[in-house]
């Protein structure tokens, strides 16, 4: 074999070497693009996972679920009982975010959870021992407002009208909803023909958090029914052996809450209008007329006594014919636990003072001392 030929031969060798050398590589840079690739691909992955446990599972979820937390139970085993009740999407993603936020001194006990709960939510809950839940926001029912105040409250807290609250709740079919759903608290005593608003009276006063940020107005209604309802049959024992309906309670104390000040004493006013009662005598209480005109004065004048009303204490005696206003707790067991006084009137100077008496003339002695002289 002659020069020539060895060298074609090798320069030959030499190509297919590197034609091997490129195929190589770029098997080994396409299985370099596939390993990164497929690394991020499991990262994403794996990221988007992670970032979908830490949600909770559904944020407008409503139904409670029971969970037990026994005593012992280690981070671990907690984790684990969160997931297979539903509460939690992984165990493992909420035991490392527990240990991320340095918190695993939980306490056993029993628990209703949602799905709609945050981890820190559900952390702050297994902490304390108690259900803690962020609110979307709040609203506050002060004791003393009509239902007609309570709906300007509902109008400005929440995304429903004055218009649209009034018009449920004297709608005749949700009227008869509550009814069915609270049978011991909204009675047929509701629908007689000279009751202004069925429900004005059965709205319990409070603070209530909602979760979600356009609760239905249906529920935002019946919660307060039901808040007022817990109350109410917590007397159910005292109402049977006073002879008393829950309409006459609900009515009775709207009218100490309307008449309480920062320093009424509430047990004494009650004691008042029982010994009224019990004579045959009218309340003459202002707030009851001022219900009747269906205006907010200051101050009730003579001509405003006259008004034809059944809510007129002045001229009809006993109760009006139902509640005028939302009644707290301390009202309502005011009234079912009154002074023993021989009290028949009372009023309240202009630094909110209650004045009581006897007799009429004593009364008026202390109308010239504590009002007329002021004036």
């Amino acid at each position: 074999m002659d020069n020539g030929t060895k060298k074609q031969e090798m320069f030959s060798k030499m190509q297919e070497k590197k034609s091997e050398v490129k195929i190589v590589r770029k098997i080994v840079a396409i299985v370099a693009i596939v390993f990164v690739l497929a690394i991020g691909i499991v990262g994403l992955f794996g990221y988007n996972y992670v970032k979908g446990a830490l949600k909770p599972l559904d944020p407008d979820a409503t139904k409670a679920i029971a969970v037990e937390v026994p005593i012992g139970s280690s981070l671990s085993s907690i984790s684990t009982l969160l997931e297979k009740k539903g509460v939690i999407k992984d165990a493992r993603v909420f035991k490392y975010y527990a240990k991320f936020k340095n918190e695993s001194q939980f306490q056993a006990g029993n628990y209703d959870l949602t799905q709609a709960m945050t981890f820190d939510e559900l952390i702050e809950s297994l902490k304390t021992g108690k259900v803690y839940r962020k609110p979307v926001f709040t609203m506050t029912i002060p004791e003393g407002l009509t239902i007609e105040q309570i709906g300007k409250v509902i109008e400005k807290k929440t995304p429903y009208t004055q218009k649209e609250f009034m018009d449920l709740v004297t709608s005749d079919t949700f009227v008869q909803q509550m009814m069915a759903n609270y049978p011991e608290l909204v009675t047929d005593a509701v629908l007689a023909d000279n009751i202004r608003y069925d429900l004005e009276g059965y709205l319990y006063p409070a603070t209530y958090s909602y979760y979600e940020e356009k609760p239905s107005l249906e529920a935002i209604v019946e919660e307060m029914i039901g808040a007022m309802n817990n109350v109410v049959k917590n007397y159910s024992d005292v109402l049977v052996e006073k002879q008393m309906s829950v309409h006459q309670l609900l009515t009775f104390a709207s009218l100490l809450e309307e008449e309480a000040t920062a320093q009424t004493d509430r047990e004494t006013i009650a004691s008042v209008f029982y010994n009224r009662i019990d004579e045959g005598m009218p309340l003459q209480t202002d707030p009851t007329v001022l219900y009747a005109l269906g205006d907010h004065k200051d101050r009730v004048l003579y001509e405003d006594l006259e008004v034809d009303n059944a809510y007129n204490t002045y001229k009809n005696k006993g109760l009006p014919p139902g509640p005028i206003a939302g009644a707290g707790k301390t009202s309502i067991e005011a009234t079912l636990n009154p002074s023993q006084t021989d009290y028949f009137y009372f009023l309240a100077d202009k630094e909110g003072v209650n004045h009581f008496s006897k007799t009429y003339d004593e009364h008026l002695q202390k109308v010239e001392k504590y009002l007329r002289k002021e004036e």
